[in-house]
């Protein structure tokens, strides 16, 4: 005969042991920290280990952008004398810390004008310290090749060593010959008096030995090439081969040029100039 065993002490299929959901949470929980490290419950240690990463994190990139976007200094270069090419500028001595620039109209122009430039400080470089004056230059123009009688100005650099004149100079470090030599009358070319053009000269050192009055005939590259070339008081007209300024301006170029600074002039016509 057989028994039945009752319906309450049956198992069913599908019924899992308190054993075996233990270890199936044990196990979900381990492969949950990824990490294979249980996060540290001391808030001063978790504190600590968020310091460490932000080092690199965030906050270090945004700053490093926001210095790459930061303005900087513009660089300042040295101020050239403007309008002249790198050949002129070449033949200005490195010595020089004074250029008295005449420029002409045209290379068939009597008609100029001139600033005198200083450099004082070499990171500033060339400043002009007087205004842009009115000037005469020879009734032909300029030319590269002065010749005696060509009625042209010579174009280059040259050196200022010298003045003098008819007058007491103002006050002035220039070396200077007041000496009664210094006159000349009769008309200019535009029937203008002459009278008075010397009262103040300043030799231009072409064709003549630096650093002796202007008076001086010496002409060491030959008579035939010219020479006696001044920058002299304005008479109102074109000149032989000379610079002429007006009379107050040429007070003004006397008391203003410096020996100490060894100063030059370039002249020429614009174009030549750029050269």
């Amino acid at each position: 005969m057989s028994v039945s065993r009752p319906s309450a002490l049956r198992r069913p299929p599908y019924a899992v042991s308190v054993g075996a959901c233990a270890a199936v949470l044990l196990l979900l929980t381990a492969c949950g920290n990824t990490s294979g490290t249980a996060a540290p419950k001391d808030p001063a240690v978790r504190a600590g280990a968020t310091a460490t990463a932000g080092v690199a994190g965030p906050p270090a990139e945004r700053a490093r952008r926001r210095a790459a976007r930061a303005p900087h200094a513009p660089v300042v270069r040295p101020r050239e004398i403007p309008a002249l090419g790198p050949k002129t500028r070449a033949e200005i001595p490195a010595s020089s810390k004074q250029v008295f620039v005449v420029t002409g109209d045209g290379y068939d122009s009597s008609l100029s004008t001139a600033v005198l430039y200083a450099r004082d400080n070499p990171a500033l470089g060339w400043l002009p310290v007087t205004t842009r004056w009115p000037a005469h230059n020879a009734l032909n123009g300029w030319t590269d090749e002065h010749w005696e009688g060509d009625l042209r100005s010579p174009v280059g650099v040259y050196g200022l060593t010298y003045a003098g004149g008819l007058f007491d100079p103002p006050e002035t470090a220039f070396p200077y010959d007041r000496n009664p030599a210094f006159v000349v009358s009769g008309e200019g070319f535009d029937g203008e008096p002459l009278e008075g053009s010397f009262d103040y000269v300043v030799a231009v050192d072409y064709n003549r030995t630096p650093g002796v009055t202007p008076l001086d005939h010496e002409r060491p590259l030959g008579q035939e090439r010219g020479g006696g070339i001044w920058i002299h008081v304005d008479h109102g007209g074109p000149t032989q081969g000379c610079i002429s300024l007006p009379l107050d301006r040429m007070r003004e170029l006397l008391s203003t040029l410096d020996p100490a600074k060894n100063p030059v002039v370039v002249m020429g016509d614009a174009e030549a100039l750029e050269r």
